[in-house]
């Protein structure tokens, strides 16, 4: 119990101190960011640690491309969803865990059937 407890306060810590290197990217970059951010935090599945992980590697990547004077759309394309659905494709979700129940509710009533 106290190794989850500590695990829960150091992904909070980790949480606030991405939040904050968020803030310090460029105004188009962080619009960007915080709406990504909303959009993916949505589907955040189990205890949340993997769309963590997830954000850190794209607050990285907004890091880099910024620096290098990259504009914020020449990174994600104009469909900035499909970009977020993308970056997300194997981050733990919610929908994940839905899908499965789905799929064995379906096939073990009809299975029996066959």
């Amino acid at each position: 119990m106290l190794k989850h407890i500590r695990k829960m306060m150091d992904d909070k810590k980790e949480y606030r101190e991405q939040m904050e290197r968020a803030e310090a990217l460029p105004e188009e970059y962080r619009a960007v960011f915080n709406k990504i951010h909303r959009h993916i935090w949505s589907f955040a599945g189990g205890d949340g640690s993997g769309m963590l992980e997830t954000q850190k590697e794209l607050l990285e990547l907004f890091e880099e491309s910024a620096a290098n004077g990259r504009n914020v759309l020449e990174v994600t394309g104009e469909d900035v969803v499909g970009f977020s659905d993308e970056f997300i494709r194997n981050t733990e979700k919610w929908t994940d865990k839905y899908r499965k129940n789905l799929n064995r509710d379906i096939m073990n009533k009809f299975r029996k059937e066959l």
